[in-house]
């Protein structure tokens, strides 16, 4: 039996969650906003992540392109509940990681690097 390639990239998120116990939720969104790969919970709508996910992304883009600050590479939110943090993967998609308040935010993103690199070789 052949494996998808979006089983694939959702079995790297959650590979990507058990390495990283700070992170609550993850997906792959594309930068037209539709999900692409989700190990999200439940309560949590995918469409509506997918959605948030591609507007931060290009407005992330557009402020680092407009501000002499090269390609965009990642943008983090802080609130008191944790992190959102989004990460290119390349230049079709984009990893984006809901993260406990606690989080080692060094280590997570040496973890999105590398699973932003893996899920890369799949899109």
């Amino acid at each position: 039996m052949t494996i998808s390639r979006t089983e694939k990239m959702v079995e790297r998120l959650r590979d990507l969650q058990a390495s990283s116990p700070d992170v609550e939720a993850s997906a792959v969104v594309s930068v037209d906003g539709l999900t692409m790969a989700s190990a999200l919970p439940e309560d949590v709508e995918e469409d509506r992540v997918a959605a948030m996910s591609a507007a931060m992304l290009s407005l992330g883009e557009r402020i680092a392109g407009e501000l002499g600050r090269g390609n965009l590479d990642q943008v983090y939110i802080r609130g008191k509940g944790g992190f959102v943090i989004l990460m290119a993967i390349g230049n079709e998609a984009v990893l984006t990681v809901l993260a406990r308040q606690q989080a080692k935010v060094g280590l997570l993103f040496l973890d999105m690097r590398r699973a932003t690199e893996d899920l890369l070789s799949l899109l």
